[in-house]
């Protein structure tokens, strides 16, 4: 049996079972054409897809949200999986009708059946949040549960929400993990509790609320050695450290961050308590006409927009995390669409490529990039999370983990009506 908090693949003989499979494929749309732009989530899912090769696999899947240009029918997806599978991927456009649920009745051992968006049911948004029992009392978690022998969640990037159909059904039917869901909790277990030191934090972007929330978590716990902020979470270090980061610089924390003032007397208090463990920039460039201009915080104040770190602490920075241990990475360390000011989040982005210790990364704009420098096979796990990483490493609840650690109890017990 998993020593995870839940059960795996490992603990199921799959057979030719109906299997419902719940996976987190949500990808870039063109709004004109309708076609998938990246495919990196769904080429994460094909492992799992593969392994249940003999059995009937019906996929829940959402795509984005009401309202927005890339809310479409999930088509095209099946398409696109089929080609990726190389096997034939039907699709119904229907959730637990009767169009879906005789679909599902007339499947054979090695068919594959896509659902339609599960966001298409008014339920899976309204009910977000709420806990499993709710979820579970649910058209589509009775519907299905009833079709289907055995759910499967392989949704980690979603890992952070509650809704019907990420944690409702684990509340009545044999529900294990899949095998992304299992290499994402491996890996960042490994990152949070194992021994190799020192541990590093390499904390950018512009995602300050988020940042702060991994920093606090992970310096409370002492699972890091040393946090080192680069992009808009250093500049709004350096300001709570009482450097004069110069009014552009101010402005821009204050309009871009909501609830600016709560973080910065946040940021103040971790600097207090974890003065030795928090690294801020030695200096930074300003955009200057767009031209770079260097400056050492010394020399402070920044007269224009600060736009990257400078190269001493690339070279700084790049030396503590070619000697760590372990380093996670989040964000990166200036404005890097500009080709002006992505020289800092290249050399931290390679440094990490280059050490030897356990490396993770994760957040959009980080894992593209590792993509487009080519860099990306050198890290040795890449999260599919966004919000779902941040949430785990902040230490807060994730609904999707809970619900099937509590399977896994119901399961062992008997407490199923039908056992897999």
């Amino acid at each position: 049996m998993s020593d995870l908090p839940f059960l795996t693949m490992d603990d199921v003989e799959f057979g030719d079972l109906r299997v419902l499979l719940r996976v987190d494929i949500n990808s870039p749309v063109d709004p004109t054409t309708g076609k998938i732009l990246d495919d990196t989530r769904m080429r994460e899912s094909l492992a799992t897809i593969n392994e249940l090769r003999d059995a009937m696999v019906i996929i829940l899947a959402h795509q984005s949200r009401p309202g927005k240009d890339d809310f479409v029918p999930l088509e095209e997806h099946a398409k696109l999986l089929s080609s990726l599978l190389q096997r034939s991927v039907d699709y119904v456009d229907d959730l637990f009708g009767s169009k879906a649920l005789d679909a599902i009745k007339k499947m054979e051992a090695g068919d594959i059946l896509m659902l339609e968006n599960t966001r298409f049911y008014a339920e899976e948004i309204a009910l977000a949040g709420k806990p499993p029992d709710v979820q579970a009392g649910t058209h589509i978690v009775r519907k299905l549960s009833h079709a289907c022998d055995v759910y499967v969640n392989d949704a980690f990037a979603a890992a952070h929400r509650s809704q019907p159909t990420l944690t409702g059904f684990a509340h009545v039917m044999p529900s294990v993990a899949g095998r992304l869901m299992e290499r994402e909790v491996r890996n960042l277990n490994r990152f949070l509790r194992s021994d190799e030191k020192p541990v590093i934090a390499v904390l950018g972007g512009a995602k300050v609320e988020d940042s702060i929330a991994v920093a606090e978590n992970l310096l409370k716990r002492g699972v890091v050695d040393k946090v080192l902020t680069t992009g808009v979470v250093a500049i709004l270090f350096l300001h709570a450290a009482g450097y004069d980061i110069g009014a552009p610089n101010r402005e821009f924390i204050s309009r871009e961050i909501e609830k600016c003032d709560m973080y910065v007397e946040k940021a103040k208090d971790m600097i207090k308590k974890y003065e030795e463990k928090i690294e801020m920039p030695m200096d930074v460039v300003m955009n200057v006409n767009g031209y770079r201009k260097a400056l050492t915080i010394d020399k402070f104040p920044a007269t224009h927009p600060i736009f990257d770190i400078g190269l001493d602490t690339i070279a700084h920075y790049s030396n503590i995390i070619e000697s760590a241990g372990k380093v996670i990475l989040n964000g990166p360390a200036g404005v890097f669409e500009l080709p002006n000011f992505s020289l800092g989040t290249v050399e931290i982005f390679n440094a990490v490529a280059r050490c030897e210790g356990f490396t993770v990364a994760g957040g959009g704009h980080t894992v593209a990039l590792l993509r487009q420098l080519g860099i990306g096979n050198n890290i040795d796990h890449i999260s599919t999370g966004g919000g779902a990483l941040i949430t785990y490493l902040s230490g807060k609840t994730m609904p999707v983990i809970e619900a099937l650690a509590e399977a896994r109890k119901k399961y062992t017990s008997g407490g199923y009506k039908s056992q897999v």
